[in-house]
C-alpha cells in the first residue's frame, strides 16, 4: 500500500507550531488536505496561509465543548468530513506536586486529555459513517515513565495512551483506527527551557541510547504511516520516537 493521503483531509490541533506545525506540513506533502487550529485564530489563519494547497487555520480552545463544536461545523462546511484527526495540542506547567497549583493541573489536564476526548467525539463519529478514518493522539515517553516534577503532563500523556486502546477497542471493525505517537525529546518551544539548560539538557541525552535529541522531520515517517491505508491492521498502539529512550 502507498503512503499517500491524496483526496483525504486532515485536521492537526495545535497545528501553528513545534510537532503541530511539522504533521501539517508533512501531512500535507503527503497530499492531504490540512485544517489546523489554534487558540489564536489569527496564528493559525497566517500559518495555514503559509503552507499553500488550500488549507485552512481555525481558532479553538479544544478544552471549550462549545469551542470543539463550532470548529467541528466551520471545518465540515469547508471541507466535508475529516478522515484524519491528529489530537496534537498541548502544553505543560512543571512543578514539584506541592507546588502544582490546582489550576495549572487543571488547564494541562483539559488540553491535553479532555482536549482530544471532546475534538474525537466531535469527528469520529463522522469517519465512522463513511467507514473510514485515522485518529492519532499525541502522547509522549512521559506515558510511561516518570520524571520529577512533571505529574500534569506525564499523568495526561498516561490516560492519552490508555485512550487510545479504548477507542481502539470501541471501533474495531468500523474502518476506524486509533493510534498514538509518543515522541522523546524534541527541539520544541515546549522544551525551550531544557534547551537553553547545558546541564538539564546533558542529564536528558543521558537517558537516549541514541545519544541526541530528535529532530522534528523524524516523526514524518510514523505521523504518515498512521494517517494512512498502510496501518489499515494497527490499532490501539503507541508508537515510541525516542531514539531508544524507552528500550532502557
Amino acid at each position: 500500500m502507498k503512503l499517500d493521503l491524496t483526496g483525504k483531509v486532515a485536521l492537526v490541533t495545535g497545528g501553528t507550531r513545534g510537532i503541530g506545525h511539522d504533521i501539517c506540513r508533512v501531512l500535507g506533502d503527503a497530499g492531504a488536505k490540512v485544517a489546523l487550529c489554534s487558540r489564536d485564530a489569527g496564528k493559525a489563519q497566517e500559518v495555514a496561509a503559509a503552507f499553500g494547497r488550500g488549507a485552512k487555520g481555525y481558532g479553538c480552545d479544544v478544552a471549550v465543548a462549545a469551542q470543539v463544536e463550532t470548529l467541528a461545523d466551520a471545518v465540515e462546511k469547508d471541507f466535508g468530513q475529516i478522515d484524519v484527526l491528529v489530537n496534537n495540542a498541548g502544553f505543560t506547567k512543571d512543578n514539584l506536586l506541592f507546588r502544582i497549583a490546582e489550576a495549572d493541573w487543571d488547564s494541562v489536564i483539559d488540553t491535553n486529555l479532555k482536549g482530544p476526548f471532546l475534538c474525537t467525539k466531535a469527528f469520529a463519529p463522522g469517519m465512522i459513517k463513511k467507514g473510514w478514518g485515522r485518529v492519532i493522539n499525541l502522547g509522549s515517553v512521559l506515558g510511561v515513565i516518570a520524571l520529577p516534577g512533571r505529574a500534569p503532563y506525564a499523568s495526561s500523556k498516561a490516560g492519552i495512551i490508555n485512550l487510545t486502546r479504548v477507542l481502539a477497542l470501541e471501533w474495531a471493525g468500523t474502518g476506524v483506527t486509533a493510534n498514538a505517537i509518543c515522541p522523546g525529546p524534541f527541539a520544541t518551544e515546549m522544551n525551550r527551557a531544557l534547551l537553553d539548560d547545558p546541564v538539564k539538557y546533558q542529564e536528558f541525552v543521558k537517558n537516549i541510547p541514541m545519544g541526541r535529541w530528535g529532530e522534528l522531520e523524524e516523526l514524518a515517517g510514523a505521523v504518515v504511516f498512521l494517517a494512512s491505508d498502510a496501518s489499515s491492521f494497527m490499532t490501539g498502539s503507541s508508537v515510541f520516537v525516542d531514539g531508544g529512550w524507552t528500550a532502557r
